[in-house]
């Protein structure tokens, strides 16, 4: 029997305390494949409809919470078997990686592909993006955290294309044993990723692309690639290193092992669309 596949549509920008990420998840919606499953949208107050405030030392909490039961609403209104989130910030990840979880334990390994790991707290970071993947292993926000009936294992986690962790993120990763492949260790085979499927004997995958692991030199519509940016304007956190020839061959060894459950992209910033967006509604006869 074929799997149920929705896809979850999800402009989330708030965990991101980044208004372009709304038209980033548009466009990656109008730019995917034909969904040959039900299609959902989770919904979120466009960026000029609202203010957002810091509770609990989290920016926009209340529009994140809501958010997060509005997506678990619409997951478990069809139980699918697999999901593809098109995001929006890292934090669309959480509901629907709560569900796998939930359906298929200890079996499900999450490959999540990114320069950062996302396991910081509100004393590190006030934007959530940044505290996904630790709050589906259970550290973190309380709110965030009860979300997510069946924590993952650290040692059900490979986090790829990471370099450079702050202080906080290395020893949150040595402490927990997550493992990890670097830029360099992907363009070399990915060996690790492989070795980490069978050692857990991981049957199911989680996918989390966050696009920001993409060298920003050659893909542009991601955070690092913002026009007339400083050097220093990011607070000199890692930034990509692949391509996306890179991420494909990574994705397609990991899923040659391994039945693909999950798919996330996130953290697509179109800037080229979004100005030229701006420009469009300041022309005559069009604003």
């Amino acid at each position: 029997m074929s799997k149920k596949t929705l896809r979850l549509d999800f402009p989330q920008w708030q965990g991101g305390n980044n208004p372009p990420y709304y038209l980033g998840s548009q466009l990656l919606s109008f730019l995917a494949p034909t969904a040959k499953g039900p299609v959902e949208e989770v919904p979120v107050a466009l960026p000029d409809a609202e203010t957002l405030t810091q509770v609990d030392g989290i920016t926009g909490k209340p529009q994140i919470i809501q958010q997060l039961r509005d997506a678990t609403a619409l997951i478990e209104k069809h139980n699918p078997d697999a999901i593809v989130v098109l995001g929006g910030d890292c934090l669309v990840s959480l509901a629907p990686f709560a569900h796998l979880l939930n359906k298929y334990g200890d079996k499900l390994g999450v490959l999540w592909i990114d320069s950062h790991p996302d396991v910081q707290t509100a004393a590190q970071y006030p934007n959530a993006h940044a505290h996904v993947l630790g709050a589906l292993m259970g550290t973190g926000d309380n709110d965030l955290v009860a979300s997510v009936t069946a924590p993952l294992s650290p040692e059900k986690v490979m986090i790829a294309g990471i370099h450079h962790p702050l202080a906080y993120e290395r020893e949150y990763l040595d402490t927990h044993r997550i493992a990890t492949s670097s830029p360099e260790e992907i363009k070399n085979g990915a060996h690790e990723v492989l070795a980490w499927i069978a050692r857990e004997n991981i049957a199911y995958l989680a996918i989390h692309i966050d696009l920001d692991v993409l060298d920003p030199s050659l893909f542009r519509s991601v955070l690092f690639a913002q026009p007339g940016r400083g050097e220093h304007d990011f607070g000199d956190v890692a930034e990509g290193k692949l391509t996306m020839a890179e991420v494909l061959k990574l994705v397609h060894q990991a899923t040659s092992q391994t039945e693909a459950v999950g798919v996330t992209l996130a953290e697509h910033l179109p800037w080229d669309m979004l100005n030229l967006k701006n420009m469009l509604s300041e022309l005559p006869l069009l604003k």
